[in-house]
């Protein structure tokens, strides 16, 4: 009998040391809490604007057609695609037909001897785009030589659909990004009177405030302004989250140097860093998590990593 009873007891001690052990590691869990590390800023009050991208073929407006003045034979020819030349550049050396013909004669009769040759020159400035005619070529009299771009005539043709010229309007300032991500503003200038008639969209002239030498053909996007805001609520876009749906947004606000909360938000003017907040109104000391809270619980535990 006594065999059994201290068997009893040494099996209620087994399992009460084992609740003990089995406890400790849970209290210890408990213990710990799990923070995020998070990133903050503040929100600004200023101005937004909302734009339309569109785009646009870079096109010169001027182009001289250089033509021969004789008919005759190429002896020299100065210029190459690409090549930037001034005005009054010699061009071209052309051996009029007549003077080629006594050439073989002027060597026995002294009163045969004729140069004539004749030089042409660029009558403006800018770069050649079309080298049409090379050394000892036959050309007749009106033939066309090269061309040359003036490259003050450089524009950007914007496309608009129909039902957005009234963002185009003449005089309207305006961006353009190139394709390596240069921005380079623009003004609105003139239109053209026709439309295409598949996409119905009229091109506006768009003149490149700038002394790059671009070339031409050149697909860039022109940005407009849609509307602008002044004096509202802007915070960086990576500040407010959304659901799959993209119904509901929110931001996490800090309510002290450890703590964030979640706070249902209303967005107004989105572009591609800023986004404006219509509702509720913050203050400007408010500090919002712009970085690390994707996930986050309603409450959350954070580590701030940046002021």
């Amino acid at each position: 009998m006594k065999r059994i009873f201290y068997l009893t007891n040494l099996v209620i001690l087994s399992v009460l040391l084992s609740c003990s052990n089995a406890s400790k590691p849970a209290a210890e869990e408990e213990s710990t809490q799990v923070t995020t590390p998070v990133t903050v800023t503040t929100v600004t009050t200023g101005s937004i604007s909302k734009v339309i991208q569109l785009t646009a073929n870079s096109s010169y407006l001027k182009k001289n057609t250089v033509k021969s003045t004789a008919t005759g034979y190429i002896t020299k020819i100065s210029c190459n695609i690409g090549e930037y030349v001034k005005a009054g550049s010699p061009l071209y050396s052309i051996k009029t037909k007549e003077a080629e013909a006594l050439s073989s004669l002027s060597s026995t009769n002294p009163e045969f001897a004729f140069n004539g040759e004749l030089t042409i020159k660029a009558p403006t400035s800018g770069i050649i785009t079309e080298v049409t005619k090379q050394a000892n070529d036959y050309i007749a009299d009106g033939d066309q030589l090269c061309v040359i771009a003036e490259q003050s005539s450089l524009v950007f043709l914007l496309n608009v659909p129909f039902e957005q010229n009234k963002h185009a309007a003449i005089g309207t300032n305006c961006e353009i990004l190139l394709p390596d991500s240069t921005r380079i503003p623009g003004t609105i200038t003139s239109k053209l009177s026709a439309i295409d008639a598949a996409s119905q969209t009229q091109s506006f002239v768009v003149k490149p405030r700038t002394n790059a030498q671009l070339p031409e053909n050149l697909t860039a996007f022109v940005q407009l302004s849609e509307s602008t805001k002044a004096n509202t609520q802007v915070v960086e876009k990576g500040c407010v989250l959304s659901d799959e749906t993209m119904e509901n947004y929110w931001v996490m606000k800090l309510i002290n140097d450890s703590t964030a909360v979640k706070v249902a938000v209303k967005p107004g003017i989105v572009t591609d860093t800023r986004i404006e907040i219509l509702l509720p109104l913050f203050a400007n000391s408010d500090r919002l998590v712009n970085s690390g809270h994707y996930g986050l619980p309603d409450t959350a535990s954070v580590n701030i990593t940046q002021p």
